[in-house]
């Protein structure tokens, strides 16, 4: 793919620049650093034509120079291309937040103020309240809202102090001068002469169809290219298939007559139901790539259509090579009858079964769009086709009212082309006492003494499903959207209650927090309650290394290996917070989980002792937590069940495992409120 000045601009801005040949990876595969994602995300954004940008929390996982360069670029792309950005963020930095021009504050689902930054610190004095020299602005007005940590900030000693609520502080917003003036501005009916010419858009994609096409065939011939191995493998493994397959039905042991004809009459099924299964990855690699065409459809990157017609045109070759790999080795060797055209008759039919098979796969992934429904309703949709396929039950055991079945499913057209394409051969005309010929006599013991014309049918038949399915795809990628990405919504009301019962009581007896946590363990001095040996961890001269990416040798770097860490040496002593820092890509998430034994490939060189002696991972593993930037956790059990869990199943039995221990451990970590709902993003952290 070609990169223009602007991406290679946007791309320097975001410091990217240093990992634009290195992929982005995922849980499988190693890729980019967690703050890298974060940047790609954002450059994603800002590299098109969008004049209007929504960001939430783009400060998550980077360091505050990179987050002041990348909203100082925002920041200029707003003034001088005139562009409405939003940006969410978390407490920034002085620096940071001083390059914003309007601030909205948010609590409790309410907006406390919307206006300039210039005037939101005089608002707050008025309220009372006043930032000491040494607080930062954001933290200040994070802080303010709190009702653990706004007294500190009450200016009025002469006043006696009442918390001021949400509720309160929106009420004077709206009686001061900037809400007045924020709710007269929107009151005004909008000036259309003061509308810019280009402020609606009639088209709804960036690009004409046939860019957007060539757009999308180009990344999806990328997306093949880098899943070469499984492609080739699957060929090689169809190959070395057919030859056992060969040796199974070998032709010097079939003869031309009634007995050895049910052998062709299998092999030619078999040979079906091979490729047919050997479409199973498709749905696998359909689902995968689910969740980013989503993203991409949403902010109109491309239409479904665009996306669904390359990914079926370019799986054309991948079932001619699979199809032919498999004719080519076993027509012969089983021993069809020897004529060109019928060689190639039966090898239409294969691609075209293949074709179809990996176009029904793409359709159910893109209704079932989770692997675990995609993997049943595929299963289930195979074994459908191959009940009513014409081998397993011939279509004249069928039931009537059952026997349309038979005509809906892809595998009797298969069926019916390659039995009619083999028996209906010269070889077997000979005559029965039927005074049918041979071939006719065995078609019609399996209710399938079809016409020669019918081999034509069922080419017709096939590809009518391949359009049908790939018709569907496309309907499925564009009627449905992610899966759970809907938000669940409750009252004001409600939010209060919760908001009341989390700050000030305790949610099983009524008591308040604290005082019910100092009642339930009397004896409890500090936060840490359960007996545990401490430990020094040393480790000295540690190294990391992993194969060269091709990406890096394509750009002249030739040593085999690529080191990630070098001759890292430290301690850690108990009793000591130790803080590892360093730029987003520096090496910190590596040296963890080098020291935590979480590497599985690479090699790792170096001495790292626990207590003094030699690591042994199996026993490391048993004392030490480790908590991962890649959240991992399972999606269908509560917050207060996962930890119970991991209690009961960490935990000596000697350990009182009483449910208030687990609440304790909620309570520190905030997410008591979250026991039994759907936690929100910033949950499984803590969790």
């Amino acid at each position: 793919l070609e990169r223009s000045m602007q991406t290679d601009y946007i791309m320097k801005i975001m410091g990217l620049d240093i990992c634009a040949d290195v992929l982005v990876g995922d849980a499988m595969r190693r890729g980019i650093s967690g703050g890298e994602k974060k940047r790609l995300t954002t450059g994603e954004m800002i590299v098109g034509p969008s004049k209007a940008l929504f960001m939430d929390e783009i400060s998550t996982g980077l360091d505050s120079s990179t987050t002041f360069q990348i909203v100082s670029c925002l920041q200029q792309l707003a003034h001088i291309s005139e562009s409405t950005i939003l940006v969410s963020l978390l407490q920034p930095a002085p620096e940071t937040y001083q390059l914003f021009d309007d601030i909205i504050l948010m609590a409790e689902g309410q907006i406390v103020y919307h206006g300039p930054k210039s005037c939101i610190m005089s608002f707050f004095e008025s309220c009372g309240f006043k930032c000491p020299g040494r607080k930062g602005d954001a933290d200040f007005l994070q802080e303010v809202l709190s009702k653990k940590d706004q007294r500190q900030y009450w200016s009025r000693t002469e006043e006696g102090y009442n918390f001021v609520t949400v509720d309160q502080f929106c009420d004077k917003f709206k009686a001061s001068q900037s809400g007045q003036n924020l709710a007269g501005e929107l009151s005004k009916p909008y000036d259309e002469s003061k509308g810019h010419k280009n402020a609606l858009s009639f088209s709804i994609y960036s690009l004409s169809k046939w860019d957007l096409v060539k757009a999308c065939f180009a990344r999806e011939l990328l997306l093949m290219k880098r899943n070469a191995f499984i492609y080739i493998t699957k060929a090689i493994q169809l190959g070395l298939i057919a030859a056992i397959t060969g040796t199974v039905f070998l032709r010097t042991h079939m003869g031309v007559d009634r007995i050895h004809a049910n052998y062709y009459m299998s092999s030619l099924f078999y040979a079906l139901l091979l490729l047919m299964v050997n479409g199973f990855p498709e749905l696998a690699m359909a689902i995968n790539r689910l969740p980013v065409f989503y993203k991409q459809r949403d902010y109109y990157f491309y239409p479904a259509w665009a996306y669904a017609i390359p990914s079926f045109i370019l799986k054309i070759p991948v079932s001619l090579v699979e199809s032919v790999a498999w004719t080519s080795i076993s027509y012969y060797l089983i021993g069809y009858t020897p004529e060109a055209s019928r060689f190639f008759s039966q090898l239409l039919i294969l691609f075209l079964i293949h074709t179809v098979t990996l176009s029904k796969f793409r359709c159910v992934a893109s209704y079932c769009q989770t692997m675990v429904v995609a993997s049943i309703c595929g299963t289930l949709t195979f074994l459908v086709m191959l009940l009513f396929g014409g081998f397993i039950i011939p279509r004249a055991l069928l039931p009537n009212w059952l026997k349309w079945g038979f005509w809906l499913s892809p595998l009797s057209y298969g069926e019916i082309g390659l039995t009619g394409n083999e028996f209906l051969a010269p070889r077997w005309l000979e005559i029965t006492l039927s005074g049918a010929t041979l071939g006719k006599r065995i078609l019609m013991d399996q209710a399938l003494d079809f016409s020669s014309y019918f081999y034509w049918i069922s080419v017709g038949a096939l590809i009518g499903f391949t359009l049908l399915f790939n018709v569907g795809f496309a309907i499925g990628l564009t009627i449905k959207n992610i899966p759970g990405s809907s938000r669940a919504i409750i009252s004001r009301n409600k939010l209060a209650t919760f908001g009341e019962r989390n700050q000030d009581k305790d949610t099983e007896n009524g008591m308040p927090k604290l005082q019910a946590e100092t009642a339930l363990t009397p004896n409890r001095t500090g936060r840490m309650v359960l007996p545990f040996t401490p430990l020094t961890i040393s480790f000295q001269d540690v190294n990391y290394y992993v194969d060269t990416p091709a990406e890096m040798r394509k750009h002249g770097y030739m040593e085999r290996k690529l080191q990630l860490l070098h001759n890292i040496t430290g301690a850690f002593q108990p009793g000591v917070l130790s803080a590892l820092m360093g730029v987003t890509g520096a090496g910190k998430t590596t040296l963890l989980d080098v020291l935590a034994g979480r590497k599985t490939g690479g090699v790792i060189e170096g001495d790292i002792r626990i207590g003094g002696y030699p690591k042994i991972q199996q026993t490391f593993a048993r004392i030490s937590g480790y908590c991962e930037q890649t959240d991992v956790h399972s999606p269908q059990i509560t917050v207060g069940e996962s930890v119970a869990y991991s209690a009961w199943l960490r935990l000596p039995p000697e350990i009182d495992s009483k449910a208030r221990n687990v609440s304790y451990i909620c309570f520190c970590n905030g997410t008591r409120a979250t026991n039994t709902q759907t936690y929100t993003s910033s949950v499984p952290k803590n969790l």
